[in-house]
């Protein structure tokens, strides 16, 4: 297929570019500032150049604190953005790839969460996240939406990066690492994302998915299995949400079920444990 994916700079989009490129699929990245997919001339001209028939759209505003304060900016690329892109998308009679969010749901379920949740996030970013995936829906027929989560890679700032920095700072100075352990969801590679994506795109079952890898943890525990692998010698210590407070309020549980995968019988997705494994043998290669 001939794909473009929108934000190939990033955590997502780069290893997306990768791992589409390796499939044999002929391949187009754009991110700022050759596309602004807050305006719909610059997502029609990119569209015209490349004439994909699929979008994969790895662009967003990530950044859950700052979201809090900028909230113009977080609806404008989290939600009118993925509306304009759907729109375009229509228009061009091209097949849409989104991605969501865990942070669309409150965290108050006890258990994992399935696609037909009710949703009610209760941060600025969750909430434009929604605000996108109604925009999605309504704006192109033809198009996936996948909810991810706890996502890290290779590429860009994520969790297994902050605290590999953090336990080596504090092993120097001999103090504890603090790490919240009353937040339960699913660390995810992006590689795992990437390959079920790419699964998916060519199916026809268009629709909204949850796409992370299987189990859960707290973040102490995904950070526990971090500093052991990195064998940085720092004392960890659990702490909870109230001792670690943060601009935007987070779930107590954002932990997925990907039951409309499994439904279809095409899940792919490994355990957390047996990802991050494999995250560790392809850092070691480079």
């Amino acid at each position: 297929m001939n794909i473009l994916i929108i934000g190939h700079h990033g955590m997502l989009g780069s290893d997306m570019l990768r791992e589409a490129r390796s499939t044999g699929h002929d391949v187009t990245g754009a991110d700022v500032p050759d596309i602004d997919i807050t305006s719909r001339e610059s997502i029609q001209t990119c569209i015209a150049a490349v004439k994909p028939q699929v979008i994969i759209n790895c662009a967003a505003h990530t950044a859950v604190d700052a979201c809090e304060t900028d909230r113009d900016r977080a609806f404008a690329v989290n939600a009118q953005g993925a509306g304009l892109l759907a729109g375009c998308a229509h228009e061009s009679n091209c097949v849409l790839v989104h991605f969501s969010t865990d942070y669309v749901f409150d965290g108050a379920k006890q258990g994992p969460y399935v696609e037909s949740d009710p949703t009610n996030p209760v941060s600025v970013y969750g909430k434009s996240k929604l605000e996108g995936e109604r925009l999605v829906r309504a704006g192109c027929k033809r198009s996936f939406i996948f909810r991810i989560a706890w996502l890290y890679g290779a590429r860009g700032n994520n969790f297994v990066k902050t605290i590999r920095t953090l336990a080596r700072e504090y092993a120097l100075t001999g103090k504890p690492l603090r790490v919240v352990n009353d937040q339960f969801g699913t660390p995810t590679y992006t590689v795992d994302v990437c390959g079920q994506t790419l699964r998916m795109i060519g199916t026809g079952y268009f629709g909204l998915y949850h796409c992370t890898n299987e189990g859960e943890c707290s973040w102490y525990d995904f950070a526990v299995e971090i500093v052991c692998a990195a064998k940085i010698p720092v004392q960890m210590v659990p702490c909870s949400t109230t001792e670690f407070p943060r601009p935007a309020p987070r779930p107590a549980n954002s932990v997925l079920e990907n039951s409309a995968l499994k439904k279809l019988g095409l899940n792919i997705m490994p355990h957390w444990k047996e990802a991050f494994e494999e995250f560790l043998r392809e850092e070691g290669k480079k």
